[in-house]
């Protein structure tokens, strides 16, 4: 009798472990599946991203943007279209100018002064024997009227320089402003040198009752 009790009660030991386990198990389970809906809710988007999405446009500046940036700062719209190899240029031209213009109008106003002041026959104003060189006086030149009309040749010629330099400038400025735009307009335009030729035999129709006339026809494509 005492042996059956015994063997009962193991018996029922393990049903109880045999429950338990189940019952541990199907809290793993539920466990697992929580947590695996969590970290898709979490972690992975809803919307899956494509591969195409995930490449850049390509780069096209804006032809009105680059014109009104290089309008306002010189050399700003070859930045915006990448030309960098091109700003030495731009403001190289643009030194230049202003060199030209500060020489000629210097040299200008000098003569200018120097005509005024022979003109004014006042001694105290000989700026003029200044533009003289040395060892030359104004009996070299062929005395005082020839000397005169030399100066005034001179405020002439430099006064046309100086002009013809502002000139150059604003020329170059808008130069420079419409090479921006052009770069701008056609930097995506395909220049390649992939070019074909094409030649074959072809009849020329005639509707005037002339017999058709055999020829060779030529067709370029561009790639």
């Amino acid at each position: 009798m005492y042996k059956i009790v015994n063997i009962l009660v193991f018996f029922i030991f393990l049903m109880s472990v045999g429950i338990q386990a189940q019952v541990d198990t199907t809290k793993t389970k539920i466990r697992k599946d929580t947590i695996a809906r969590l970290y898709e809710k979490t972690i992975i988007p809803e919307k899956v991203i494509k591969a195409n999405d995930l490449k850049l446009e390509p780069f096209k500046p804006d032809p009105i943007k680059v014109v009104w940036m290089g309008a306002i700062i010189p050399g700003y719209g070859q930045i915006l279209n990448r030309k960098y190899w091109k700003l030495p240029i731009v403001y190289g031209g643009f030194l230049g100018c202003a060199y030209a213009i500060s020489w000629n109008s210097t040299t200008f106003q000098s003569y200018l002064t120097a005509y005024q002041d022979i003109l004014s026959n006042d001694p105290t104003k000989t700026s003029y024997l200044q533009i003289i060189p040395k060892g030359r006086t104004i009996d070299s030149y062929g005395g005082m009227e020839s000397f005169k009309a030399i100066l005034k040749s001179k405020q002439d010629v430099y006064h046309r320089y100086r002009d013809l330099s502002i000139i150059a400038s604003v020329g170059f400025y808008a130069l420079t402003i419409i090479d921006a735009f052009v770069d701008a307009q056609l930097y995506d335009f395909d220049i390649s040198p992939d070019l074909s030729m094409h030649f074959q035999p072809t009849f020329l129709k005639n509707d005037l009752g002339v017999p058709n006339t055999l020829a060779m026809q030529c067709s370029i494509s561009l790639k």
